[in-house]
């Protein structure tokens, strides 16, 4: 009875363990899977990152190497934001001296049914002159220019470019590649768009002005004499040689990241408002995020290039073919 009472006591414990390793085993795999909105969330972010890449421009950037608020054309590369490591806007015209200029560009993908809309934005610390009367009258600290790309859905990955809309200053321009479509509707096409093939694929070529930094595309601004040639890049943010660097690269910046642009707009350090108005510690006049671009002549109203693209197309553009206005991805107004 004794050996007998053992081997059921050895039987019950092999098989309590059993179960326990079984039990063990069943839990672990469970805890290491994302949650599946999140992994749709990841895939849906990756796919905006390659959209905005094959879509980003081979952009000039013309520089001014005069004056001592140039600092030898460095007041003319592109940056990131929080460049000097922080989310302030009152320190960004003082800390340029001090800070390398990574390049970097941001942007936000918004979609419909037919079409994405992608909006790309470029920093610079400081909005210049070298005109010693006109230091901190025609200056301001903080400057964010850039475009929308319009993107018609065509049945392949990434569709097809019809259209960009720059911003320079306070004015937009609209620019359509050959062969695109679309006609002037309420504001005249401002001209031609030029595409440059660069990675194996063809994107359009912008270009800004030095000092004020004004938006077109290329040629309607181009470089004038020295000037850095920038390329699209998902991970690399380069920082030019000297200010006739023809060879540079910017990192996209997704403006919807955790902790990123969108996220700051309720930062006081860095807006006046969640209304887009950068704050400054320099200057006359100042510069906006892309929720808060105006051309105060168009029917588009503050922000809409950015928060409602749709809108904006179907004021500039007609012979649009098949268009929607209703979004099914646009994080400025929560959908």
């Amino acid at each position: 009875m004794k050996n007998l009472t053992s081997k059921v006591a050895l039987l019950a414990t092999g098989l309590a363990l059993s179960a326990l390793s079984s039990c063990h085993e069943t839990v672990a795999p469970k805890e290491a899977v994302a949650p599946k909105a999140t992994r749709a969330a990841d895939a849906t972010a990756a796919f905006k990152a390659e959209l905005a890449l094959r879509w980003a421009p081979v952009h000039y950037q013309d520089t001014d190497v005069t004056g001592s608020h140039g600092l030898s054309g460095k007041a003319d590369y592109l940056t990131a934001i929080n460049y000097d490591g922080d989310w302030s806007g009152t320190n960004n015209w003082n800390n340029l001296p001090n800070y390398a200029a990574a390049a970097h560009g941001y942007y936000s993908v918004v979609e419909t049914s037919t079409h994405w809309f992608v909006t790309y934005a470029f920093f610079h610390p400081r909005d210049w002159t070298d005109n010693p009367i006109a230091y901190n009258i025609d200056e301001h600290e903080n400057d964010l220019e850039g475009l929308l790309a319009v993107v018609k859905k065509d049945g392949s990955t990434y569709g097809n470019l019809q259209a960009i809309v720059t911003v320079a200053h306070s004015d937009f321009y609209s620019f359509v590649p050959a062969g695109s479509p679309l006609q002037a509707n309420q504001e005249d096409i401002d001209g031609t768009l030029s595409m440059e093939s660069y990675n194996g694929a063809l994107h359009p070529v912008t270009a800004q002005e030095a000092k004020g930094h004004g938006l077109k595309a290329y040629p309607y601004y181009q470089l004038n004499g020295d000037g850095i040639k920038y390329f699209p890049s998902a991970t690399v943010a380069e920082v030019p040689a000297n200010a006739d660097d023809r060879d540079v690269k910017y990192k996209l910046a997704d403006i919807f990241a955790s902790g990123g642009l969108w996220d700051q707009r309720t930062n006081t350090a860095l807006f006046t408002s969640a209304a887009g108005g950068f704050v400054k510690s320099y200057g006359n006049g100042g510069a906006n995020a892309p929720w808060a671009w105006d051309d105060g002549n168009d029917v588009p109203g503050r922000g809409e290039l950015a928060t409602d693209p749709a809108k904006l197309v179907n004021s500039y553009f007609k012979n649009l073919g098949n268009f929607s206005l209703t979004y099914v991805d646009n994080k400025y107004k929560g959908i």
